[in-house]
């Protein structure tokens, strides 16, 4: 099974929709994606999500299914400093002197990490519930392919949600995820499951927040949720 997790385009937080950039962005990745064989699609109720769907998803002949919990993984939480933030615009030292934020299972039980456990834990048994559709069920830090299939599953959604679901699929703490990497706008995340040995299989990340779309086009990449400045290339 391949899974596909696309990240809107440059958004307009206030309005819920793309900037001018996000239109064109969304437009080159259409590009890029036009002749994909695709099976399933499935989007996020945000509007920024499905306004970048939309151009791939007329080229592919096909509908998304809106999930709720593909939304952005949106919950403040206490800085530590009298304030509240996303977990992923913490600063280094509001966070990394707690072993437990490099630890697999422990993160979410950091006492100011509390409030969110529970959206975590909903996300990703949300997550395993579509897996299990697919034929592909949770069984501890692996799944058990009960129908394996050559599938491709998309899911157009947003950079917090999808570290969240990295986290799952790679057994790693999503709060080190969150920090360590950056998922440009329509950048493109691509996982496969390995299927080496009977019926187990393991979700393997090949590309993470690809862009050469827009370097193909010629586009800037998107700092939209980054706080530093973007390599930017040409061909």
């Amino acid at each position: 099974m391949r899974l596909i997790l696309i990240r809107h385009g440059d958004p307009n937080y206030i309005d819920d929709t793309l900037t001018e950039k996000g239109r064109r962005e969304a437009q080159l990745l259409y590009e890029r994606a036009k002749n994909w064989h695709v099976d399933d699609v499935y989007v996020s109720p945000l509007g920024r999500a499905k306004e970048t769907a939309a151009p791939c998803l007329a080229a592919w002949g096909k509908s998304a299914a809106e999930l709720k919990w593909l939304e952005e993984f949106y919950y403040p939480i206490d800085d530590g400093r009298g304030g509240e933030r996303i977990p992923w615009d913490f600063f280094p030292s509001q966070w990394t002197d707690e072993d437990r934020n490099f630890t697999e299972n422990e993160w979410v039980n950091v006492p100011r990490m509390l409030k969110l456990k529970g959206e975590y834990v909903r996300v990703c048994a949300s997550l395993d519930e579509l897996l299990a559709k697919h034929g592909y069920v949770r069984n501890g830090r692996y799944y058990l392919a009960v129908a394996s299939n050559k599938r491709t599953v998309v899911c157009f959604c947003h950079f917090g949600v999808s570290m969240v679901m990295l986290s799952h699929l790679l057994n790693l703490p999503a709060q080190a995820l969150l920090h360590g990497l950056f998922l440009p706008p329509t950048s493109v995340t691509v996982l496969n499951t390995e299927e080496r040995h009977g019926r187990e299989a393991y979700f393997r990340a090949e590309r993470i927040g690809d862009c050469h779309h827009l370097i193909a086009g010629g586009e800037p990449i998107s700092e939209s949720g980054y706080f530093t400045d973007i390599m930017q290339e040409t061909f």
